[in-house]
């Protein structure tokens, strides 16, 4: 399905996840982590620039991978993310949901 995101049409699945990482940008970015209440500072963008780089290295995402990342701990991960983090945090970055996410 197509949504509206930040001024462009961006299609998305029934979860609100992009279907085509080339849709996005930072501003779509922005416009989403709006929608989950959050301000983007950059400790955000490093999370999520962190995620975009693992997903396009195809390694499978959890919080406890993220967590082991170096980039940021599961503390900080919910602190940055509070509600969901992961699922609010890929949702925001552009890329799938990650398997581990119900």
């Amino acid at each position: 399905m197509e949504t509206l995101i930040a001024g462009k049409t961006i299609t998305v699945n029934e979860e609100g996840y992009l279907t085509d990482f080339n849709q996005w940008e930072p501003k779509v970015g922005e416009a989403i982590a709006a929608e989950n209440h959050l301000s983007l500072t950059p400790r955000h963008w490093e999370v999520l620039n962190y995620l975009q780089n693992e997903q396009r290295n195809q390694v499978p995402l959890s919080i406890r991978h993220v967590g082991k990342s170096g980039v940021v701990d599961i503390k900080g991960l919910y602190q940055l993310f509070p509600n969901a983090p992961l699922k609010t945090a890929t949702k925001i970055a552009g890329i799938p949901k990650p398997a581990s996410c119900i």
